[in-house]
Order: structure tokens, then C-alpha cells, then sequence
């Protein structure tokens, strides 16, 4: 599957987001009313990026699986960036730890403002951190 890269991805209200990354780490299993989400760290050869976890996707994934994520969506949830499925977006598992991945950039640590020649657009205004701050290196 050709999809875009991880460093590529831009904020968009539009569910369209077609890429492959393996799983890095899972964070806790969290439950608001009937949703249960998790929040985890992804990547692929070129950035890593928060990828929101909802319901039995939270079970269904566990670190080292390579997903495939079809019109998936960039957006803000509870002021943060995160990569998801959405309401019309798909993940599925397509491998098993064979994958060459980066953890820096990451693509949820980076301040987005509105592009000022397009509306509909965004663009990188600065870094926060060059890592994840809720998934901080190992090493």
C-alpha cells in the first residue's frame, strides 16, 4: 500500500488519511462514559506521531504490530494532536515487527497555526519537543 509518511501528516478536518506504521508503546486504557480510549506512540521510517486508540482497538493492538490505517484523521482532541480512525476510518493489523522506524520528529509535538495565505490549511510554527513528552526515550 502507498500511503503518505508520517512526516507528511498535517492537521485536517477532512478523513483521509491513508499510511502504515508499527506500534511503539501503549499508554493506559482510559474509560469516559462508554468510550474507552488509549493513547499511543507510532511511527514509520520517516517521524513518529500520538495515534488515539478507540474502544477494542485498544485490546486489539499491542506494541510491534505494523498497522495499516485507511481515511484516517489529524486533529485536536483535548488540545493535543493525535492520529486517529475517526468515525469513518479503518486500522488494521498488516504485519509483525519488521518495520524500520524514527522517533523524532514527532508530528504531536509540533505547534500548527492556520496557514495565512490558505484557511483551510495549516503549517508547522514551531517545535514543542523533538520527542514525545508523554512517551519519553527509553535511552
Amino acid at each position: 500500500m502507498t500511503g503518505v509518511k508520517v512526516k507528511d501528516i498535517v492537521p485536517a478536518a477532512q478523513n483521509n488519511i491513508n499510511t502504515e506504521f508499527i506500534l511503539l508503546e501503549k499508554g493506559k486504557t482510559t474509560t469516559e462514559g462508554q468510550n474507552k480510549t488509549c493513547l499511543s506512540l507510532v511511527a514509520d521510517e520517516t517521524a513518529a506521531v500520538h495515534f488515539q486508540l478507540w474502544g477494542e482497538e485498544c485490546q486489539a493492538f499491542e506494541a510491534g504490530d505494523i498497522i495499516r490505517l485507511s481515511k484516517g484523521i489529524f486533529s485536536y482532541n483535548r488540545n493535543s494532536l493525535v492520529l486517529r480512525a475517526g468515525k469513518r476510518g479503518k486500522v488494521e493489523k498488516v504485519g509483525e515487527f519488521t518495520m524500520a522506524f524514527v522517533e523524532t520528529p514527532n508530528m504531536s509535538e509540533i505547534r500548527w497555526i492556520p496557514d495565512p495565505t490558505n484557511s483551510n490549511k495549516y503549517i508547522q510554527q514551531d517545535i514543542l519537543s523533538t520527542h514525545s513528552r508523554i512517551f519519553p526515550p527509553k535511552y
